[in-house]
């Protein structure tokens, strides 16, 4: 659970000063530079990807694994897949 204090006027005040300066006056010279990994983002955290119902033809046998692993097969099948995915786009 989240706990905050109230914000005071002079606050919101001060919040409002800074909200209304352009970007170009803000000093990031004391900000680390830093770009995400892809292993920091989180999908499916705030994000929902949309699924698409597709017909796909795979091996019996490879069928037959994924079926093994139990009810949510199709759901591990789409992290195998990702987890490719997100594996050829670092390689590049």
């Amino acid at each position: 659970m989240l706990f905050t204090t109230p914000v005071s006027d002079k606050q919101r005040r001060e919040l409002k000063r800074l909200a209304a300066r352009p970007d170009s006056r803000i000093d990031f010279s004391d900000a680390p530079e830093r770009q995400p990994c892809l292993s920091d983002v989180q999908v499916g955290r705030f994000y929902r990807p949309i699924k698409q119902l597709v017909s796909l033809r795979v091996d019996a046998d490879v069928l037959h694994w994924f079926r093994a692993r139990g009810r949510k097969y199709q759901t591990y099948m789409n992290e195998v897949l990702r987890r490719e995915m997100q594996a050829n786009e670092r390689g590049q």
